[in-house]
């Protein structure tokens, strides 16, 4: 891993192998969630291209579907998808994995030599991934004014990441107090809980509201569609990136629509690293490239007439011409008042060595 030169102003949060914080790269994951559609061989697939494309990790959801939400509501009929099921909770039972499914996906991940972690929605589901041996986790947005669910996690002392979607600065004051509390490492990711996100309402800068008032990595979670907003969150300062990956953006499902497949999630981290090394170590220095142009199209001191031996250099005897390879402007004073050594002729580029010394 090649470090950034940004300069660190936050203290970096060390996750499934690399740190995430100023000086390095951003770290990118690729969310699956539910795009598996509930089929194991899809979430591997998406496992896959997702270490292919040169993801930092990737991460599944978890939920007790049973307590997810009151009865009314999980036995409400739900048309929207047919193909999981007739109901809300039909439909979310069709989307969970068991506990041998979660074990086969992360020696799926393991062979493909990418990180898996997890985004428990619920105790249950926290102690259920925890009990996989899980070594990060990741709460979503709708998560942070559930503070049984973060005292827990906290208290497991693994690095976490939190979304901050749909909450107000007073409920990330209290998550990030629960965090600091247990002295669990955590960061937090600017997020818009709109799917999809208008461009005009992604709100980058508010990842540098987070980063002073929190003092953590930040970055962004991305629900738009394209990645326009999420690259241009890198060029930002964003120290992650989070985003959907899916097998196909036409499928039926929940966030399909506003995922990225494998190709457009290599193309992200092609220009992710790209934009990374444009934006350099800030230093203002001349670039060895750059060093062509300058000596084509700076100019230097020339005679504007003819200049006899012995004669005193005036003011009128100089003209500044390209090329830049000669006495720069500023050093007039190596060549004005002083007498030359020889006959200079007119349109010629002066040196030092043409003149007597002071």
């Amino acid at each position: 891993m090649t470090k950034t030169t940004r300069a660190r102003s936050t203290p970096e949060v060390p996750f499934l192998g690399r740190p995430i914080g100023d000086g390095y790269p951003c770290y990118v994951i690729a969310d699956v969630g539910l795009n598996h559609n509930g089929d194991l061989g899809a979430a591997k697939e998406l496992v896959r291209a997702a270490a292919a494309a040169g993801c930092d990790a990737v991460k599944f959801q978890k939920r007790d579907v049973a307590n997810l939400a009151i009865g009314k509501v999980l036995d409400a009929k739900d048309e929207r998808f047919p193909m999981f099921g007739a109901t809300y909770r039909q439909i979310r039972e069709h989307l969970e994995f068991d506990r041998a499914q979660y074990r086969s996906l992360l020696a799926c991940a393991a062979e493909a030599g990418i990180p898996l972690f997890g985004t428990p929605f619920d105790i249950p589901s926290a102690r259920f991934l925890e009990s996989l041996g899980m070594k990060a986790y990741k709460l979503a947005s709708h998560s942070m004014p559930h503070l049984p669910l973060l005292e827990f996690v906290a208290g497991l002392g693994r690095p976490t990441i939190l979304s901050t979607g749909m909450a107000r600065l007073d409920e990330v004051d209290r998550g990030a107090a629960v965090f600091r509390r247990r002295r669990c490492p955590f960061a937090l990711l600017h997020c818009v809980s709109a799917y999809p996100t208008p461009l005009d309402q992604a709100n980058l800068r508010a990842m540098d509201t987070l980063r002073r008032r929190y003092k953590v990595p930040v970055g962004y979670s991305g629900h738009e569609v394209g990645f326009l907003a999420t690259l241009a969150a890198a060029a930002r300062g964003a120290n992650a990136v989070e985003r959907h990956i899916t097998l196909d953006t036409t499928m039926a499902g929940f966030d399909h629509k506003v995922s990225l497949d494998p190709r457009q999630f290599a193309d992200l981290i092609r220009d992710i690293r790209l934009v990374e090394s444009a934006l350099g170590d800030g230093r203002k220095l001349l670039r060895p490239s750059e060093q062509v142009t300058r000596d084509k199209y700076h100019v230097s001191w020339v005679s504007a007439c003819v200049i006899p031996a012995g004669r005193v250099v005036t003011e009128r005897m100089l003209a500044l011409k390209n090329p830049g390879t000669g006495i720069p402007a500023h050093r007039k004073d190596l060549v004005l008042g002083r007498k030359a050594r020889g006959r200079i002729e007119a349109d010629t580029l002066l040196a030092p060595g043409m003149f007597e010394a002071a």
